[in-house]
């Protein structure tokens, strides 16, 4: 490792998934949920764009993540769109920790959360087939958001 890499986070063996509204959030847990996001999508891919887009306010919003001694090392939010149907966005793991199973691990409680409905999302496309082991399938053509190819996908569940 060269001295300008961070150094690993240690990722527990057994890492519990945590989830919270905004309002159960101790603003600390907060910080560091907005600050590993801005790590990722703003200085890793060196796209400037507006992170905070006032969906982590609404009341049905929820932030998952997963720590260790304090530090996030992954976390997405869950939102519900104005058709009732769940969107997964803001999937971010920490560089030092990728490659662990975390984010999957996020994917699977989120699913479980969203129970029968029907979840979105709009993946990155160089992760289309990593949604895809979730059962997402493209749903629209590719598009471009702020310099970064997208597809836009969908997990259709059944009602009960």
């Amino acid at each position: 490792m060269s001295s300008s890499e961070p150094a690993a986070l240690p990722v527990p063996p057994d890492p519990r998934v945590r989830d919270a509204s905004l309002a159960e959030l101790d603003p600390a847990t907060l910080y560091r949920i907005l600050a590993l996001r801005g790590d990722v999508f703003v200085v890793e891919q060196n796209c400037v764009y507006a992170d905070l887009d006032g969906r982590d306010l609404e009341p049905s919003a929820r932030q998952l993540w997963i720590e260790n001694d304090g530090a996030v090392l992954a976390t997405l939010r869950l939102v519900v769109d104005a058709d009732g149907a769940v969107r997964i966005g803001r999937v971010a793991t920490a560089a030092t920790a990728r490659g662990s199973g975390l984010a999957a691990r996020l994917m699977q409680r989120a699913l479980a959360l969203a129970g029968d409905r029907e979840v979105g999302l709009d993946a990155q496309a160089y992760l289309l087939q990593w949604y895809e082991r979730f059962g997402f399938v493209r749903d629209g053509a590719d598009y471009d958001e702020d310099g970064i190819p997208h597809v836009p996908m969908r997990l259709a569940r059944a009602s009960t």
